[in-house]
């Protein structure tokens, strides 16, 4: 069985943003790329996503601008999407508490959502108490491949 390749549609890409939950950001510094797993939630152009203070999050507040990639395996092929666009941080403050609560309800619809941040938030993130860090994916771009079954 051979593997035919073929673009998938702007409509297919967000498709598969909605479906997926896993995977890989990456960010850059200078000329140095970094890549890291992550979870989110998609919805209405903009990836949820959650961390606790480290690396990629000072090299994104250094550098807005990053890349989601995320593959789905269809039977015996593939899709895969990249999602470029800009990192936004929705701060424990008055000023984004909605952004932020929204973050948290999206993230939430996935009982895992918290293990690649480490550290599960027991409850709802209080203003000035919580270290979780929340943010957007704001898409600016979308492109994606699929491998499927040939004959």
């Amino acid at each position: 069985m051979s593997l035919g390749l073929r673009e998938l549609t702007l409509a297919e890409c967000h498709a598969v943003l909605e479906q997926a939950r896993f995977g890989h950001l990456a960010c850059c510094k200078g000329d140095q790329p970094y890549v890291v797993p992550i979870y989110f939630s998609y919805g209405k152009g903009v990836a949820y996503c959650f961390s606790m203070p480290g690396r990629k999050l000072e090299w994104m507040r250094e550098n807005d601008k990053i890349c989601l990639q995320v593959d789905q395996r269809l039977g015996a092929g593939w899709a895969s999407v990249i999602a470029e666009g800009r990192f936004e941080e929705f701060p424990d403050t008055d000023l984004w508490r909605d952004e932020r609560l929204h973050a948290w309800e999206m993230l939430q619809k996935h009982s895992d959502w918290w293990e690649v941040g480490s550290l599960k938030p027991k409850e709802l993130p209080v203003l000035a108490e919580s270290p979780h860090i929340f943010f957007g994916v704001f898409i600016r771009a979308l492109s994606g491949r699929a491998a499927f079954a040939a004959d």
